[in-house]
């Protein structure tokens, strides 16, 4: 077996240790950043999706597996950047305001670095304004809301019309998640993308740019 068909299924079997090792023997070898990152992590992380959409993987199994990618990246990020390997797209994302939930949010974010995304997290309790501010900042293909309360929801209408204010609106792709979202709610507020899973929201992220 290869060190990156090895990589790729300690990443799948969440073997954080043995995913840094592997990732620094590939970069001893001499194999390019670019072919750790797409051959290795960003492979593993589509099969895991995969995996999760066939129900052969549940959220735990699909948190371990981000967690052991995300451990690689970390140590292949300086490589990466000397390298100029440019990310797929780059998203913005944060639970709205008055929401503190987070979990669901961190996956989301840990599935789309792994499907190759640079991700700008703003954590929780957003306000529209940071949003705001995050976009202007960062210029993001994509912004991703996220609430787990129902009392919160309104508050993805709420930075949409922010945005909209702030004449970001046309220059980004929304996308809206969290176990109280529906499909419907996601087209009457505005937004562009319904991820009901962290799986969909990686995939959906990379139609939206492709």
């Amino acid at each position: 077996m290869s060190v990156l068909d090895n990589l790729q299924q300690r990443v799948i079997e969440g073997k954080i240790t043995e995913v840094e090792t592997l990732v620094k023997q590939a970069m001893d070898e001499g194999i390019s950043p670019g072919e750790i990152l797409n051959q290795g992590l960003i492979a593993a992380m589509t099969e895991v999706g995969r995996l999760f959409e066939a129900n052969e993987f549940y959220v735990p199994e699909m948190l371990v597996s981000a967690r052991a990618m995300k451990a690689g990246l970390e140590l292949l990020r300086p490589s990466l950047a000397e390298a100029d390997v440019q990310a797929v797209g780059k998203v913005v994302i944060g639970t709205v305001q008055g929401d503190l939930h987070d979990i669901g949010k961190n996956l989301v974010g840990m599935m789309l670095e792994g499907a190759g995304f640079e991700v700008i997290d703003l954590g929780v309790d957003v306000s529209p304004q940071k949003f705001v501010d995050a976009l202007k900042e960062h210029r993001p293909n994509l912004v991703g809301f996220s609430a787990l309360l129902t009392t919160t929801m309104p508050k993805m209408r709420a930075n949409i019309e922010a945005l909209m204010e702030a004449g970001l609106r046309d220059s980004v792709k929304i996308m809206v998640g969290g176990a109280p979202i529906t499909d419907e709610f996601a087209r009457e507020i505005g937004a562009d993308i319904y991820a009901p899973d962290a799986s969909s929201a990686a995939s959906r992220a990379r139609q939206a740019v492709a």
